[in-house]
Protein backbone atom coordinates (compact mmCIF):
# COMPACT_ATOMS: atom_id res chain seq x y z
CA UNK A 1 0.00 0.00 0.00
CA UNK A 2 1.31 3.49 -1.14
CA UNK A 3 1.27 5.67 1.97
CA UNK A 4 1.99 9.25 0.03
CA UNK A 5 -1.36 10.30 -2.11
CA UNK A 6 -1.60 10.60 -5.70
CA UNK A 7 -2.53 13.76 -6.46
CA UNK A 8 -3.23 14.60 -9.91
CA UNK A 9 -0.45 17.58 -11.39
CA UNK A 10 1.27 17.15 -8.36
CA UNK A 11 4.83 17.94 -8.04
CA UNK A 12 5.39 15.40 -4.91
CA UNK A 13 6.87 11.95 -6.20
CA UNK A 14 7.17 9.37 -3.39
CA UNK A 15 10.56 8.60 -5.65
CA UNK A 16 12.10 11.62 -4.00
CA UNK A 17 11.16 10.63 -0.18
CA UNK A 18 15.14 9.69 2.08
CA UNK A 19 15.31 9.18 5.44
CA UNK A 20 18.36 8.65 7.98
CA UNK A 21 19.43 12.08 7.78
CA UNK A 22 23.08 12.09 7.80
CA UNK A 23 23.58 8.97 9.23
CA UNK A 24 24.69 5.30 8.23
CA UNK A 25 25.91 1.48 8.98
CA UNK A 26 28.31 -0.45 6.86
CA UNK A 27 28.69 -4.18 8.09
CA UNK A 28 30.45 -6.84 7.35
CA UNK A 29 27.87 -9.53 7.16
CA UNK A 30 30.43 -12.50 8.38
CA UNK A 31 31.65 -10.54 11.30
CA UNK A 32 35.42 -10.32 9.66
CA UNK A 33 36.92 -7.34 10.74
CA UNK A 34 38.81 -5.73 7.85
CA UNK A 35 39.86 -2.31 6.87
CA UNK A 36 37.52 -1.79 3.75
CA UNK A 37 34.64 -1.41 6.52
CA UNK A 38 36.86 1.68 7.33
CA UNK A 39 36.93 3.70 3.99
CA UNK A 40 33.68 2.36 2.64
CA UNK A 41 32.65 4.00 5.85
CA UNK A 42 34.48 7.98 5.47
CA UNK A 43 33.40 7.61 1.73
CA UNK A 44 29.40 6.83 2.60
CA UNK A 45 29.66 9.73 5.63
CA UNK A 46 31.30 12.02 2.95
CA UNK A 47 28.74 11.54 0.59
CA UNK A 48 26.39 13.15 3.33
CA UNK A 49 27.96 16.14 3.58
CA UNK A 50 25.06 17.70 2.26
CA UNK A 51 23.10 17.09 5.29
CA UNK A 52 24.80 18.18 7.75
CA UNK A 53 25.72 21.95 8.51
CA UNK A 54 28.86 24.16 7.58
CA UNK A 55 29.98 27.33 9.69
CA UNK A 56 30.95 30.67 8.24
CA UNK A 57 34.38 30.07 7.78
CA UNK A 58 33.20 27.13 5.21
CA UNK A 59 35.60 24.52 7.05
CA UNK A 60 34.03 24.05 10.31
CA UNK A 61 31.33 21.55 10.30
CA UNK A 62 28.46 21.01 13.23
CA UNK A 63 30.14 17.48 13.91
CA UNK A 64 30.90 14.13 11.78
CA UNK A 65 32.31 10.94 13.26
CA UNK A 66 32.61 7.10 13.19
CA UNK A 67 32.04 4.87 15.61
CA UNK A 68 33.69 0.73 14.56
CA UNK A 69 35.16 -2.34 16.77
CA UNK A 70 38.32 -1.44 18.67
CA UNK A 71 41.11 -2.37 15.82
CA UNK A 72 42.80 -5.26 18.23
CA UNK A 73 45.92 -5.23 15.67
CA UNK A 74 46.29 -2.16 15.78
CA UNK A 75 46.31 -1.16 19.02
CA UNK A 76 48.33 -4.66 19.94
CA UNK A 77 51.28 -2.46 17.61
CA UNK A 78 50.64 0.58 19.60
CA UNK A 79 51.08 -1.47 22.74
CA UNK A 80 54.19 -3.07 21.54
CA UNK A 81 55.63 0.71 20.53
CA UNK A 82 55.69 0.96 23.81
CA UNK A 83 57.52 -1.73 25.19
CA UNK A 84 54.43 -3.74 26.52
CA UNK A 85 52.56 -6.64 25.46
CA UNK A 86 49.11 -7.97 26.02
CA UNK A 87 48.86 -11.60 26.31
CA UNK A 88 44.88 -11.80 25.50
CA UNK A 89 43.69 -8.83 23.20
CA UNK A 90 40.33 -9.48 24.36
CA UNK A 91 41.43 -8.32 27.37
CA UNK A 92 41.83 -4.66 25.97
CA UNK A 93 39.88 -1.59 26.89
CA UNK A 94 40.45 1.81 25.46
CA UNK A 95 39.20 5.15 26.49
CA UNK A 96 38.63 7.63 24.07
CA UNK A 97 39.42 11.22 25.96
CA UNK A 98 39.18 14.75 24.90
CA UNK A 99 41.40 16.52 27.63
CA UNK A 100 40.63 20.31 28.90
CA UNK A 101 43.15 23.00 26.52
CA UNK A 102 44.10 24.26 29.79
CA UNK A 103 47.53 22.14 30.93
CA UNK A 104 46.16 21.75 35.57
CA UNK A 105 43.03 20.88 34.16
CA UNK A 106 43.94 18.56 32.07
CA UNK A 107 46.82 16.65 34.59
CA UNK A 108 43.84 16.43 37.29
CA UNK A 109 41.32 15.10 35.11
CA UNK A 110 44.00 12.33 34.14
CA UNK A 111 44.70 11.63 37.84
CA UNK A 112 41.51 11.24 38.48
CA UNK A 113 40.93 8.44 35.35
CA UNK A 114 44.11 7.13 36.49
CA UNK A 115 43.02 6.81 39.87
CA UNK A 116 39.45 5.47 39.09
CA UNK A 117 41.28 2.68 37.05
CA UNK A 118 42.96 1.30 39.86
CA UNK A 119 40.21 1.69 42.57
CA UNK A 120 38.23 -0.30 40.17
CA UNK A 121 41.00 -3.35 40.05
CA UNK A 122 42.21 -2.58 36.03
CA UNK A 123 45.77 -2.16 34.97
CA UNK A 124 46.84 0.35 33.04
CA UNK A 125 48.79 -0.34 29.86
CA UNK A 126 49.96 3.24 28.64
CA UNK A 127 48.38 6.67 27.29
CA UNK A 128 48.85 7.70 23.98
CA UNK A 129 48.39 10.65 22.17
CA UNK A 130 46.32 10.47 19.23
CA UNK A 131 47.57 11.70 15.75
CA UNK A 132 45.74 14.54 14.39
CA UNK A 133 45.97 17.18 11.82
CA UNK A 134 44.83 20.34 12.98
CA UNK A 135 45.23 22.12 10.18
CA UNK A 136 42.53 20.15 8.13
CA UNK A 137 40.37 22.02 10.44
CA UNK A 138 38.46 24.94 10.03
CA UNK A 139 39.32 28.30 12.22
CA UNK A 140 36.35 28.10 14.76
CA UNK A 141 37.25 24.29 15.33
CA UNK A 142 40.88 25.04 15.40
CA UNK A 143 40.15 27.65 18.33
CA UNK A 144 37.84 25.11 20.74
CA UNK A 145 40.03 21.84 19.52
CA UNK A 146 40.64 19.32 22.74
CA UNK A 147 43.77 17.46 23.63
CA UNK A 148 43.27 13.88 22.46
CA UNK A 149 44.51 11.06 24.20
CA UNK A 150 43.69 7.46 24.65
CA UNK A 151 44.15 5.80 27.58
CA UNK A 152 45.06 2.08 27.18
CA UNK A 153 43.69 -0.58 29.29
CA UNK A 154 43.93 -4.12 30.97
CA UNK A 155 41.28 -6.11 32.06
CA UNK A 156 42.30 -6.71 35.76
CA UNK A 157 43.05 -10.39 37.30
CA UNK A 158 39.68 -10.37 39.51
CA UNK A 159 37.63 -8.86 36.76
CA UNK A 160 35.69 -11.55 34.74
CA UNK A 161 35.55 -11.27 31.21
CA UNK A 162 31.85 -11.26 31.66
CA UNK A 163 32.29 -7.68 33.82
CA UNK A 164 35.00 -5.80 31.89
CA UNK A 165 32.25 -3.43 29.98
CA UNK A 166 30.31 -2.91 33.21
CA UNK A 167 33.55 -1.95 35.39
CA UNK A 168 34.85 0.41 32.04
CA UNK A 169 31.48 1.52 32.56
CA UNK A 170 31.56 2.37 36.18
CA UNK A 171 34.88 4.10 35.44
CA UNK A 172 34.03 6.27 33.08
CA UNK A 173 30.95 7.63 35.20
CA UNK A 174 33.09 7.95 38.07
CA UNK A 175 35.21 10.03 36.49
CA UNK A 176 33.23 12.26 34.79
CA UNK A 177 31.62 12.53 38.24
CA UNK A 178 34.49 14.14 40.08
CA UNK A 179 35.74 16.06 37.37
CA UNK A 180 32.31 17.45 37.47
CA UNK A 181 32.65 18.39 40.99
CA UNK A 182 36.01 20.19 40.71
CA UNK A 183 33.91 22.59 38.04
CA UNK A 184 36.41 21.55 35.43
CA UNK A 185 34.93 22.33 31.99
CA UNK A 186 35.87 20.78 28.33
CA UNK A 187 36.21 17.38 29.25
CA UNK A 188 34.87 14.66 27.39
CA UNK A 189 35.30 10.86 27.16
CA UNK A 190 33.67 10.63 23.48
CA UNK A 191 33.94 6.46 24.17
CA UNK A 192 35.54 3.90 27.32
CA UNK A 193 34.99 0.29 26.17
CA UNK A 194 36.55 -3.31 25.36
CA UNK A 195 34.57 -3.30 22.57
CA UNK A 196 33.85 0.11 20.54
CA UNK A 197 36.02 3.05 20.08
CA UNK A 198 34.51 6.54 18.66
CA UNK A 199 36.24 8.70 16.38
CA UNK A 200 34.40 12.45 16.22
CA UNK A 201 35.11 16.09 16.28
CA UNK A 202 33.58 19.26 15.02
CA UNK A 203 34.27 18.49 11.83
CA UNK A 204 33.32 18.59 8.06
CA UNK A 205 32.62 14.70 6.98
CA UNK A 206 35.71 14.58 4.64
CA UNK A 207 37.96 15.89 7.05
CA UNK A 208 37.37 13.02 9.48
CA UNK A 209 40.29 10.59 7.24
CA UNK A 210 42.08 13.86 7.48
CA UNK A 211 41.85 14.97 10.73
CA UNK A 212 42.46 11.32 12.81
CA UNK A 213 45.30 9.38 10.94
CA UNK A 214 44.90 6.37 12.82
CA UNK A 215 41.92 5.90 10.17
CA UNK A 216 44.51 5.26 7.49
CA UNK A 217 46.51 2.62 9.03
CA UNK A 218 45.70 -0.77 7.16
CA UNK A 219 45.59 -2.43 10.34
CA UNK A 220 42.34 -0.25 11.74
CA UNK A 221 40.28 -2.92 11.07
CA UNK A 222 36.23 -3.50 12.19
CA UNK A 223 33.18 -5.47 10.89
CA UNK A 224 30.96 -2.57 11.13
CA UNK A 225 31.38 0.84 10.93
CA UNK A 226 28.92 3.20 12.19
CA UNK A 227 29.38 7.13 11.30
CA UNK A 228 27.50 10.37 11.12
CA UNK A 229 27.48 13.78 9.95
CA UNK A 230 25.57 16.62 11.78
CA UNK A 231 22.97 19.41 11.54
CA UNK A 232 22.79 20.70 14.97
CA UNK A 233 19.40 22.22 15.63
CA UNK A 234 18.39 23.05 19.39
CA UNK A 235 21.91 22.68 20.33
CA UNK A 236 24.88 24.48 19.75
CA UNK A 237 27.82 22.75 17.81
CA UNK A 238 30.81 21.34 20.11
CA UNK A 239 33.18 18.73 20.30
CA UNK A 240 31.28 17.09 22.88
CA UNK A 241 27.80 16.66 21.27
CA UNK A 242 29.26 15.95 17.63
CA UNK A 243 28.06 12.03 16.73
CA UNK A 244 28.24 8.67 17.30
CA UNK A 245 28.06 8.85 20.90
CA UNK A 246 29.26 6.05 22.57
CA UNK A 247 26.06 3.51 21.89
CA UNK A 248 24.23 5.17 18.73
CA UNK A 249 23.90 7.65 15.69
CA UNK A 250 20.91 9.39 15.69
CA UNK A 251 18.87 11.43 13.19
CA UNK A 252 17.43 14.07 14.90
CA UNK A 253 17.51 15.05 18.43
CA UNK A 254 16.13 12.81 21.46
CA UNK A 255 14.15 15.00 23.35
CA UNK A 256 12.62 13.81 27.06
Amino acid sequence: MNPFPQVENSLYDPRHERDSCGTGLVVQINNTPSHRIIEMALEAVTNLTHRGAVSADMKTGDGAGIMTQIPKEFFDQEIRKQGDALGNLEDLGVGMIFFPRNTDNRERCRSIIEDNIIHYGLQILSWRQVPVDPESLGEQAKRTLPHIEQILMARGEYISPKEFEKTLHLIRKASEKRVMAESITDFYIPSFSSRTIVYKGLLVAHQIKHFYRDLADPLFKSSFALFHQRFSTNTFPTWALAQPFRMIAHNGEINT
